[in-house]
C-alpha cells in the first residue's frame, strides 16, 4: 500500500464526512454544539483513524486505529438514530447516510479480517509430528 489515499474505505469515509456536513447544515442552529458537533467530529475522526493507522509502521497498530474507526462509526451510527428519534432531518437524508456508516464499517471489518489473516502466525517445522512424522 503506498498511502491511505489508495484505500478504498477512507474514500468512502471522506465522502460520507461530506454529507455529514451537508446534511447537519439543515439542523437547527441551537445544536450547533451539540449533536451537530458531535456527528461532524465523528464522521472526521473515521477518515482520520484510518489515515493515522496506515502511516504506522506495523499492522497491529494499523488494525488498533481501524478499531477505532469502527468505534467512531458506531458512535455515528447513534447520533444519526438519535437525529431520526428527534426529526432533525427527513427520514430519507438520515437512511441513506446511514447506509454509507454501515458499508464503511462492513468494510474496515472486513480490512481488519484481512489484515489479522495475512499476519497471523505461521506453524513453524518445529511443531511436533506424530509417529508416522506427520
Amino acid at each position: 500500500m503506498k498511502s491511505h489515499k489508495d484505500l478504498d474505505v477512507w474514500r468512502a469515509a471522506i465522502d460520507m464526512a461530506r454529507d455529514i456536513y451537508e446534511l447537519t447544515k439543515s439542523y437547527p442552529k441551537e445544536e450547533q454544539f451539540g449533536i451537530i458537533s458531535q456527528m461532524r467530529r465523528s464522521a472526521v475522526s473515521i477518515a482520520s483513524n484510518i489515515a493515522e493507522g496506515a502511516a504506522r509502521h506495523g499492522t497491529k497498530e494499523f488494525v488498533q486505529f481501524l478499531y477505532i474507526a469502527v468505534g467512531s462509526a458506531t458512535e455515528l451510527d447513534t447520533q444519526l438514530e438519535i437525529s431520526k428519534a428527534v426529526k432533525m432531518a427527513e427520514p430519507e437524508r438520515l437512511d441513506a447516510v446511514q447506509a454509507q456508516v454501515t458499508r464503511i464499517t462492513m468494510m474496515l471489518r472486513g480490512l481488519i479480517r484481512s489484515l489479522n489473516t495475512k499476519h497471523e502466525p505461521r506453524a513453524t517445522s518445529h511443531e511436533p509430528r506424530d509417529k508416522n512424522g506427520q
